[in-house]
């Protein structure tokens, strides 16, 4: 069993608490994004893949892009959740909390891929309040990964490159992070590995960023 199917409520119908309809629009804005881009996808689109009329999305929200706001905030605050959830689970073994969540980031990259796809990489359409709103929420998973690295570190568990304090370990954070969400960009729609190798073989990675202390 792989992390993946621990966490089949990722994909929930998105906006969280939102009505039916918002839902087929947002799924199907989610496949369009994905595909062509929000830039490229028009109103129209939208809403002729959910067989409604040009005008429909409008009942339903204020704009094309307080959807991709919606959609984009949601997914972020799913994994978020999910993340600060699991890591408390693990303990306080840093080795234990950083495997679990390297294999969880892995898990919603592969396994939702267009949900995090669209979530990284459209985000940076969002302007003003919007965009600054999920910098935050992405700062405070990268802040998350970072707080488990310099546990780690100072506890002599992990040996990282600068030093123990939060530089390297926000460093060793980012580092970590992008290369999980990243997954999506570089494997398209073909995974040369199953689920369970990526997850393991990408904590494997990480653990040797973090210069993990074996025994």
């Amino acid at each position: 069993m792989t992390i993946a199917d621990s966490y089949s409520d990722l994909g929930d119908p998105l906006p969280i608490g939102g009505t039916a309809i918002q839902a087929r629009l947002a799924e199907a804005a989610i496949d369009l994004f994905y595909e062509r881009g929000a830039l490229a996808t028009t109103v129209r689109d939208i809403t002729h893949a959910c067989g409604l009329t040009p005008g429909a999305l409008y009942n339903h929200f204020a704009s094309k892009d307080q959807l991709l706001y919606l959609v984009v905030r949601d997914i972020h605050r799913q994994v978020g959740e999910h993340l600060g959830v699991l890591l408390a689970a693990a303990g306080d073994d840093p080795v234990a909390q950083l495997t679990a969540a390297v294999k969880f980031l892995v898990s919603h990259t592969a396994g939702f891929k267009k949900r995090s796809r669209v979530a990284n990489r459209e985000f940076t359409l969002l302007t003003g309040s919007r965009r600054e709103e999920i910098r935050e929420l992405r700062r405070q998973l990268r802040d998350r990964f970072a707080a488990v690295i310099l546990a780690g570190a100072r506890q002599g568990v992990f040996d990282l490159v600068g030093g123990d304090d939060i530089g390297p370990a926000t460093l060793h954070a980012a580092t970590i992070t992008t290369m999980c969400v990243r997954i999506s960009e570089w494997t398209l729609e073909n995974y040369p590995l199953t689920m369970e190798d990526l997850e393991n073989r990408h904590a494997e990675l990480a653990l040797r960023m973090v210069g993990v202390r074996r025994g």
